[in-house]
């Protein structure tokens, strides 16, 4: 699940500043491909006709693995960008089509009680696919441009990327449990019916409205932080970034951030398991989300050279991620998904989620250019209030850990 989402909204952005295109235009672009993952819930529907979710788990991986080798050929022409957003978008709805199928098998295997044993670990991988992406594949990148040029160089790493997914398919295709008969095809009328039915339920849930504002705004920081992390790393002092290289890029995120991920997730996933999901615990939660992004206005006022310093800096924020992120999605498992359309409720509320998530992404360009990277990680400070708030003012119904969601 992590790893084309990841690919687009981080890694594609340091591709595309090396590649010579401006901060305003990457963090714009990058972020509207990303919206796909906020209308899923419109097709979720639609993948209960035909088939099961396992199915639609593996199809997509092996056409998502072929279409990030169509990304890779489309860096060798003129119009590299136009192309490659293009394909970039297919991607993009391929992915969210495979998170919806994907969260739909986690969701009908698992009960209230496995759910929130496992999704630590959930979470653990989700960020390995972050760092991997991030750290590894970036590094890479950083290794092969010095040798054959930046295109070829991000031509291999999309190459990567789809053997990648490609293995994953199959492997999946053989693995994957599945206790789901497959569906008998209904047809599109009937689709429609079901699909106003899973909307009308959806807003019909209790405190609905408090929910929506939860899952919305706890992300309102990350949103605008996340474009900009990469390319304050990568742009020059003059210019009130740390002029990091590529590979040192990769690094931060594929040793520093990846240990700090997954202790994070996984500590996450115990601590929220024992406690349950009460008030306090969803605060600290929030507190481990937010706050770290202080990490970063401390680097851009500092300005540090020590790679030391910064990868300290880079733990803070990945451990209180990975911690912090499992609060929200136990979040949606337990109060937004239970009722006869799991999966495609589910699929509404990280849809929505998303949304958060990609319209401060989209503004972040302009807002970075505009106030600089100091006055901006400031900001970001700020931008953290609105997820206290609703962390706060949230309803929370008790939710029984021995039944099915």
């Amino acid at each position: 699940m992590g790893l084309p989402f990841v690919a687009l909204s981080g890694a594609s952005s340091i591709m595309y500043k090396n590649l010579g295109v401006s901060d305003t235009q990457i963090a714009f672009w990058t972020s509207i491909i990303m919206l796909p993952w906020t209308l899923k819930p419109l097709w979720g529907p639609f993948l209960e006709m035909y088939k099961t979710k396992k199915f639609f788990v593996f199809i997509t991986q092996m056409f998502t693995g072929v279409l990030f080798g169509l990304v890779g050929l489309t860096l060798q022409l003129d119009h590299f960008f136009s192309f490659s957003i293009a394909v970039l978008t297919i991607i993009a709805i391929s992915g969210a089509t495979h998170d919806t199928a994907a969260d739909g098998v986690y969701l009908n295997e698992l009960n209230a009680k496995l759910q929130a044993k496992y999704v630590g670990w959930q979470g653990a991988f989700y960020n390995i696919a972050k760092v991997f992406s991030g750290g590894a594949l970036v590094y890479l990148a950083g290794q092969l441009e010095e040798e054959l040029g930046i295109r070829n160089a991000w031509m291999i790493v999309m190459f990567v990327y789809g053997i990648i997914m490609l293995i994953l398919g199959v492997y999946n295709m053989r693995v994957l449990p599945s206790t789901q008969r497959a569906a008998n095809t209904s047809s599109l009328k009937a689709g429609f019916v079901t699909l106003k039915d899973v909307i009308i339920t959806f807003f019909q849930k209790k405190n609905i409205v408090y929910s929506l504002c939860f899952i919305v705004l706890y992300r309102f920081a990350e949103g605008q932080a996340i474009k900009i992390i990469p390319l304050f790393f990568k742009a020059p002092r003059a210019e009130g970034g740390l002029e990091l290289s590529t590979s040192q890029i990769g690094l931060l995120y594929g040793v520093f951030g990846s240990i700090a991920f997954v202790l994070g997730s996984i500590v996450a996933g115990h601590y929220v398991s024992n406690k349950g999901l009460t008030r306090k615990t969803l605060m600290m939660l929030c507190a481990a989300f937010n706050l770290p992004f202080a990490a970063y206005a401390f680097l851009a006022i500092g300005m540090p050279t020590s790679l030391l310093t910064i990868g300290a800096a880079v733990v803070t924020e990945y451990f209180g991620y990975g911690f912090g992120f499992v609060g929200l999605i136990l979040f949606m498992m337990q109060h937004i998904a239970p009722g006869p359309y799991k999966m495609a409720h589910y699929a509404f509320g990280s849809g929505l989620m998303n949304l958060g998530f990609m319209i401060p992404s989209m503004v972040s360009g302009l807002l970075s250019d505009y106030l600089g990277y100091k006055e901006f990680f400031i900001w970001v400070l700020i931008a953290t209030i609105p997820a206290f708030v609703v962390t706060w003012l949230v309803p929370l119904e008790k939710v029984d850990a021995d039944s099915s969601l």
